[in-house]
């Protein structure tokens, strides 16, 4: 009787004890679903971000695209100014200087020549 007894005791302890185990296991499973639902969540509002990205990386290439053709159109018409100075300064550069350099000789001449026909005046 008294083995029954404590066979009865330790069947309600053993229970007891599996019920105190049960509580956490029970929060433990509830963790679990929450952090399910927030996967779930976070997957759904984070595909349609994705293809929003998505399709303003395909639109800035083509934005690209155009940038790079204005950009190679913006460097030929650099080329042709530069050419076109270039000629210019053949063209008109050199003669230029020839007549600033005419211009040059004939001041410095008439400069001595008003000196000397100054200086002979004085004389007389």
């Amino acid at each position: 009787m008294i083995g029954q007894i404590a066979g009865l005791i330790a069947a309600v302890a053993f229970v007891a004890l599996v019920g105190l185990l049960a509580v956490p296991l029970v929060k433990l499973g509830r963790v679990l679903d929450t952090a399910t639902e927030s996967i779930k969540d976070i997957t759904a509002h984070s595909v349609p971000i994705l293809d929003e990205s998505a399709q303003t990386v395909a639109s800035a290439n083509s934005q690209l695209v155009k940038v790079d053709t204005i950009t190679t159109a913006a460097s030929e018409v650099s080329q042709n100014v530069s050419a076109l100075t270039g000629l210019y300064a053949a063209t008109f550069g050199a003669p230029l200087v020839k007549v600033a350099a005419f211009s040059y000789g004939v001041r410095q001449a008439f400069g001595r020549a008003a000196e000397r026909f100054g200086a002979g005046e004085k004389t007389r």
